[in-house]
């Protein structure tokens, strides 16, 4: 592996040949974990995780935990993921709406695998965090929108999958309408107070979707409308 270094303001990041070793070791705990999908894990050893994390986190980057990333929100636990990634059945070339930018990380492993990633982040801070340095790491193959993730993109829509991020009630017709027939949406649907049960929805023609369950999570709450710096 060659060390790759980027410089984001003032900020200077480097992957070096320890980070891989960490990588390594965080993804044979979350394969032990039930993750199964080669293509989600090989995505994941080759992303320098610690490039999304605050300064001054980084070393924390390969621990199978969330942190705050700022503004209230968190970079998901990587198992979490993997695990919403796995249940996405990503392949080469698909468009995947994702609801949630955050640190970009999740966008990140979403494009890795070869999707054309539309990414919707309401607060304005993280969204230019997040563009910039996923346009750092020359993945060109994201789109970074500022926006109600409520709304969606039916601009760009159909799309063949979705990923919800946040903690949601229930899933907006609006968004169901942006998935293609067959196409898939992941999402943690509130069950109770601090819990979510992952949801992943396949739909089946215009009116009909199947529901399967997965385990119950905890993320932070979806929000409506924008946060402007």
């Amino acid at each position: 592996m060659q060390e790759k270094t980027i410089k984001i303001g003032n900020r200077v990041l480097i992957d070096k040949l320890v980070h891989q070793g960490m990588r390594n070791k965080l993804i044979k705990e979350i394969e032990n974990k039930g993750i199964n999908d080669k293509n989600v894990l090989k995505a994941m050893s080759e992303i320098p995780r610690h490039f999304f994390l605050p300064a001054g986190l980084e070393h924390f980057a390969y621990l199978d935990k969330p942190f705050d990333i700022g503004e209230g929100q968190t970079i998901s636990q990587p198992f979490t993921v993997a695990f919403q990634t796995e249940l996405l059945e990503v392949t080469s070339n698909i468009k995947i709406l994702e609801i949630g930018t955050g640190s970009g990380y999740q966008a990140a492993v979403l494009a890795h695998m070869g999707a054309e990633v539309f990414t919707i982040e309401r607060i304005e801070k993280l969204y230019h965090q997040a563009q910039t340095l996923l346009n750092a790491l020359g993945y060109d193959n994201v789109h970074c929108f500022l926006g109600d993730g409520y709304e969606g993109l039916p601009q760009y829509a159909p799309f063949d999958r979705i990923i919800i991020t946040a903690a949601i009630d229930g899933i907006p017709n609006v968004l169901k309408n942006q998935l293609k027939v067959g196409g898939i949406l992941v999402a943690p649907v509130n069950s109770s107070i601090n819990t979510q049960v992952m949801n992943k929805i396949t739909k089946l023609d215009e009116q009909n979707f199947k529901v399967d369950y997965h385990g119950f999570f905890s993320f932070v709450p979806m929000v409506p409308g924008v946060k402007k710096e």
